[in-house]
């Protein structure tokens, strides 16, 4: 019980912080699960660490969230203790990444030494959250949207990845507060760590601020956000009628606009979502038309466009939609709202039915949209600028912000009706963060407009410019400076943190899991060949290797932000050329130029090249381990030459080397296991094989250009059709090189990561990884040809 009490105490402090930081406060995000972290041991058991989450899941939901059953039961006529109950009993379902986390850090720190436990630990709860999506899409990160500098690398990850940040700083100062037993020396790893983090989180803002502020504004706008006041549309329509609620609201929204209108300047006008609560465009009925009507002459007397919130309908159903409505050309079309709330909104088809509408009367009947969707806001000068448009609940998918601003976008237009919890100012305050957020990554202004709050302007760096007064009826005059947006990696990855998170919990468990194998004596040296570079050479061959690699990385980078390389063949044939194929030509030369043969000797080895030889005695200190195994394990001999042998393990075996780190042995021993087929050679690999895509690429183009497989020979002769083969066999080297070279990296950086966490297994890793690859590139490739071509 004791121990209970000590786990209840820790889980209570750490909703404590949890409520400041929901609050404002996004400094507590740093420590705010170090109480609760810190009471986990005390539970031995991994029910009672699985006990432990569940009760830290429902005082996060309670301390984070409590708004939202209040706000909850008032919608559904509840009693404010139930609503305040029943999201706290189901916390495990609506927060399960707490007690994820719990049984994964339980498992972890048993098994993994302190840091790669609480890297698996992290991994789990973004793994979690990325796998089991929450209905508010609420993540630890949200509560740094008020502080500039740490917000800023949401444009890198999103949410997650500040979330990821926050998780291991809390995991590192938890590791520090347990090592302080051993005095500064013990503690001082975790602070560091933490420190360094939290300094490049902010580091990192403060450089793209900086960045941000440089850009160069390409346009001024001046937006007319209507905040009409108006929620209880049903109170309104009970006491005076359907006809009369339907005048009186658009009255309001048409008198505050004109207002506005009469400031001048005004290049948009945007009402909140449902301010024409009926169907615009397709009307049910002569009143539908006449308000349809009068609604269309205003916006051709006001002369901008007006963008609001409203219905619509085809032959499935009824959408909650934005409507785009143009002064000359009038309505332009619909986005419909993708992710309609639950219940409330929307019933899923194979939940829907007579049973569940006699249950829960209030259900909604709208449907679904179909995603993101840009469309031309016209001003007055003449000049459209792309906007795109959320509702409400899509704005906790950031996703359809990313794929806006892939589709062009310039502007986010958020269109939200937050009066199901006007009495719960924190709920409101959250929605705003996330919509902020959605800036962050995608870097684009953002104007947001509610019926009773939060009315506000959101800049590129995801801070509230303008904001009008909750609850009151106004019309607030957006200013927005639009420059051009950067291309940020949140917008061209998308969600990669949650992904990469699985993965590395699947490398983690593949390399405990790993059949455990003592360490194979090494085997008697046997001959082998070796590259002996003389003193002074092997610089020359790194620095080839890395021109290798940063032109095929140049390449990827080009192909990942759509850069004009991309689109320029010859160009990007001159490239590889020059940066990828003569450096590593030369690497192939400098190899037989300088290749040599490793012979056992008595009590030692001999070493014979083009005209030079030696002989290595066996602990007689003549060579010592490279410091950078790159570009293999290798010796550094007493003369200051470098040997490079087919089996460094035998080598450092024979001539009897100090032992290494076990992570570095496990390192040399990995590599020493690869295994090269004849498939792997360079001719096949980046000669022949690209052909086999090329072909089929090839022959496609000549049946749609030409209209037939010889079609260009037929029309320009044998040279041009030869000449287009070579250019698409050549494209098609180009890009295997490119996938060949990131497989190479993922590979190499995983086995580095198990040789870290598991020296036993990082050799079975190797082979894994190694067919794993190899699978990807021969038979990958393959498979999403054919797969582009079927669809």
């Amino acid at each position: 019980m004791r121990a209970w009490g000590k786990v209840a105490a820790g889980a209570a402090a750490s909703a404590l912080l949890l409520a400041l930081y929901a609050r404002g406060q996004p400094w507590l995000g740093f420590v705010l699960l170090v109480p609760w972290l810190l009471a986990l041991p005390a539970v031995p058991r991994a029910r009672d660490a699985l006990a432990a989450g569940v009760l830290m899941a429902m005082l996060y939901q309670l301390a984070a969230l409590g708004w939202f059953g209040l706000a909850l039961a008032a919608y559904l006529g509840l009693p404010a203790w139930l609503g305040l109950l029943l999201p706290v009993l189901v916390a495990p379902l609506l927060q399960p990444q707490l007690w994820v986390f719990a049984l994964a850090w339980h498992w972890a720190r048993a098994r993994l030494r302190p840091w790669p436990a609480a890297l698996f630990a992290a991994a789990a709860w973004l793994a979690c959250e990325w796998l089991w999506p929450k209905l508010l899409g609420d993540t630890l990160g949200h509560g740094l949207q008020p502080a500039p500098w740490l917000r800023q690398a949401a444009d890198l990850g999103g949410a997650p990845l500040l979330s990821a940040v926050l998780l291991l700083v809390n995991l590192a100062l938890v590791q520090a507060w347990q090592g302080r037993g051993r005095g500064w020396r013990g503690a001082r790893p975790g602070l560091l760590a933490a420190g360094a983090l939290v300094l490049a989180l902010a580091g990192y803002g403060g450089w793209r601020l900086q960045q941000l502020r440089a850009l160069p504004s390409e346009l001024s706008l001046r937006v007319a956000l209507v905040q009409s006041g108006l929620t209880d549309y049903e109170g309104l329509r009970r006491r005076l009628g359907t006809y009369a609620a339907m005048e009186h609201i658009l009255a309001r929204h048409i008198g505050l606009s004109r207002q506005a209108l009469d400031v001048g300047g005004i290049d948009a006008l945007v009402w909140s979502e449902t301010a024409y609560p009926t169907s615009f465009g397709q009307p049910r009925s002569e009143a539908g038309a006449a308000f349809d009507h009068r609604l269309l002459a205003f916006v051709r007397r006001s002369g901008v466009p007006l963008v609001f919130g409203t219905y619509d309908r085809d032959a499935d159903g009824e959408y909650n939609a934005a409507a785009f409505v143009d002064p000359r050309d009038g309505l332009l079309g619909f986005y419909r709202k993708t992710h309609p709330f639950p219940l409330t909104e929307h019933v899923p088809g194979w939940l829907d039915g007579p049973r569940l509408r006699r249950w829960l009367p209030w259900a909604g009947t709208w449907l679904a949209g179909d995603g993101a969707r840009t469309f031309p806001l016209r001003l007055r000068d003449g000049r459209e600028l792309p906007v795109a448009a959320s509702i409400c609940l899509d704005d906790v998918h950031p996703a359809l912000a990313r794929k806006a601003a892939r589709q062009g976008a310039r502007l986010l237009l958020g269109l939200s009706n937050d009066a199901w919890f006007a009495a719960h100012p924190q709920g409101a305050r959250l929605h705003l963060a996330v919509a902020a957020l959605n800036s962050v990554q995608t870097r684009l202004p953002q104007l947001r407009v509610t019926p009773s709050g939060i009315t506000a302007v959101i800049a590129a760096d995801g801070s509230v410019r303008q904001q009008a007064p909750r609850a009151v009826p106004t019309v607030l005059i957006g200013e927005v400076a639009l420059a051009p947006p950067p291309r940020t990696l949140a917008v061209r990855a998308g969600d990669w943190v949650g992904p990469l998170a699985l993965g590395l919990l699947a490398v983690f468990v593949l390399a405990w899991a790993w059949p455990r194998r003592a360490p194979a004596a090494p085997a008697p040296l046997q001959a082998m060949a070796a590259v002996w570079l003389p003193r002074g050479w092997l610089g020359w061959l790194r620095l080839l290797q890395l021109a290798v690699a940063l032109g095929l990385g140049r390449l990827a980078w080009a192909w990942w932000q759509q850069a004009p390389l991309l689109n320029q063949p010859l160009q990007q044939l001159r490239w590889f050329a020059a940066t990828v194929l003569i450096p590593a030509a030369l690497v192939a030369v400098l190899r037989r130029l300088f290749a040599a043969r490793v012979e056992p000797q008595a009590d030692g080895m001999g070493l014979q090249a083009r005209g030079r030889g030696r002989r290595l005695a066996a602990g007689a200190g003549q060579a010592r381990p490279l410091r950078l195994p790159w570009p293999a394990p290798g010796l550094r001999l007493d003369d200051g030459s470098v040997l490079l042998p087919a089996d460094p393990v035998a080598m450092h075996a024979a001539l009897g080397l100090p032992p290494d780190a076990a992570a570095v042995a496990a390192w040399r021993q990995a590599w020493a296991a690869r295994r090269r087929w004849w498939i792997d050679r360079a001719w096949c690999k980046f000669g022949l094989f690209p052909l086999l895509p090329a072909l089929i690429a090839f022959r496609l183009h000549q049946v749609i250009a030409y209209g037939g497989s010889f079609g260009e020979w037929l029309t320009y002769g044998a040279r041009a059709w030869l000449l287009g083969l070579l250019l698409w066999w050549a494209g098609w080297v180009v890009g295997l090189s490119v996938f060949a070279g990131v497989l190479r990296v993922g590979v190499e950086a995983l086995i580095g990561l198990g040789a870290l966490l598991q020296p036993a297994q990082a050799v079975g890793l190797r082979r894994l990884l190694e067919a794993l690859a190899r699978a990807l590139y021969f038979l990958g490739v393959p498979l999403w040809l054919a797969w582009r071509a079927l669809a």
